[in-house]
């Protein structure tokens, strides 16, 4: 089964962490982003470059904004794909994600559906 993992996190905490500090941690989810690869777990792996843009209509019109939680101090900073064997496997690896031990932010874990709309 595969499982989407949003990394959510805080600009203001991220920012502050002493350059140190952030090159530990940048080199850690590069070891796990390596083991899941080499394990065939690691489907994706991508940074968002920018805040993200919403799309709703209003007054049947497409609007465009700069993002669904204008107010929020966590946001979605990357992503990870995992193709697994077992929800609980897809937890284990939540839980292991190096930047979770920094307070500034978390995980949220979305089953994906099957090309053909089944769960996997």
């Amino acid at each position: 089964m595969k499982y989407l993992m949003l990394i959510y996190g805080n600009e203001e905490i991220w920012g502050s962490l002493p350059a140190g500090d952030l090159t530990t941690l940048i080199g850690e989810v590069d070891a796990f982003n390596e083991t899941l690869r080499t394990s065939g777990e690691l489907v994706d792996s991508q940074g968002l470059d920018t805040r993200p843009r919403a799309v709703r209509v209003v007054d049947d019109t497409p609007v465009v904004t700069d993002g669904p939680y204008l107010e929020a101090k966590e946001y979605v900073g990357s992503y990870f794909v995992v193709d697994v064997s077992s929800e609980q496997r897809a937890l284990e690896i939540a839980r292991s994600y190096p930047g979770l031990r920094f307070g500034a932010g978390g995980i949220e874990m979305w089953p994906l559906m099957a090309s053909s709309g089944a769960e996997r």
